[in-house]
């Protein structure tokens, strides 16, 4: 501790060392805070892909209600954040629920249009080739139209997961609590190494969770699609 204190001195060594310093003695409350953060974080994105994934099948299904749905969802993600926040407090009130509430609405755009566009994008030929075999449509969408779509419902869902953690942390603003109530505190306190502390934790997470579920990505696409086609021929 002594030697991280005499690193103070040098302006971006002496920011390093202060970071350092602080998450060491505050490590139970980081700790706290970033267990919320992720509590909060999974619930939504838990509801999101629950939500966001059958409403993309059933729009591509059902095309003509596409554009309102899209549409819709649009006019929510253009809603800036801390607005959108607000309003849900006049109507929900503070604390997680509405928290959880108000990223779930906002983080459904790049899953149901994701869903929506990798699934109706799917090569005719093969759809085609698919009916010919006599696939119904249950077989041909789980065993033709989701494999092929799953590139691109996967970035819907990176984009949506990166999305929901760096904006948890905007929910704690309306007492949702995580890593962003340490950002507030740093603000509202002017202590900047709080500041710092709490949107690196962020940033950490967030990264994190992008390269977990890119990992699970290549996974996945590899065995689902190897799964099912093979060679140019399609597995029903």
């Amino acid at each position: 501790m002594e030697f991280l204190n005499s690193l103070t001195e040098i302006p971006v060594l002496g920011l390093i060392s202060r970071l350092i310093i602080t998450y060491i003695e505050r490590r139970d409350y980081f700790l706290e805070i970033t267990l919320e953060h992720i509590n909060i974080s999974l619930i939504a994105i838990l509801c999101i892909f629950f939500i966001g994934v059958p409403l993309g099948i059933l729009i591509s299904r059902y095309r003509k209600l596409a554009p309102f749905v899209i549409s819709f969802t649009n006019f929510l993600y253009t809603i800036p954040v801390i607005a959108f926040f607000g309003i849900m407090v006049s109507i929900i009130g503070l604390g997680t629920t509405n928290a959880i509430l108000a990223l779930i609405i906002y983080g459904l755009l790049p899953v149901v249009r994701n869903t929506y566009v990798g699934i109706t994008e799917v090569d005719k030929s093969i759809i085609e080739a698919a009916q010919g075999m006599g696939s119904t449509r249950f077989q041909l969408l789980f065993n033709i139209q989701l494999p092929l779509a799953l590139p691109v419902i996967i970035a819907g869902l990176r984009t949506m997961i990166v999305m929901t953690i760096a904006m948890t942390a905007i929910a704690a603003f309306i007492g949702a609590g995580g890593i962003g109530t340490a950002i507030w505190r740093g603000i509202s306190t002017y202590n900047t190494d709080l500041l710092f502390a709490g949107s690196i934790l962020v940033a950490l997470l967030a990264i994190i969770a992008d390269r977990i579920l890119e990992f699970i990505e290549k996974i996945v696409i590899k065995k689902v699609q190897g799964k099912n086609i093979k060679g140019g021929n399609i597995n029903v």
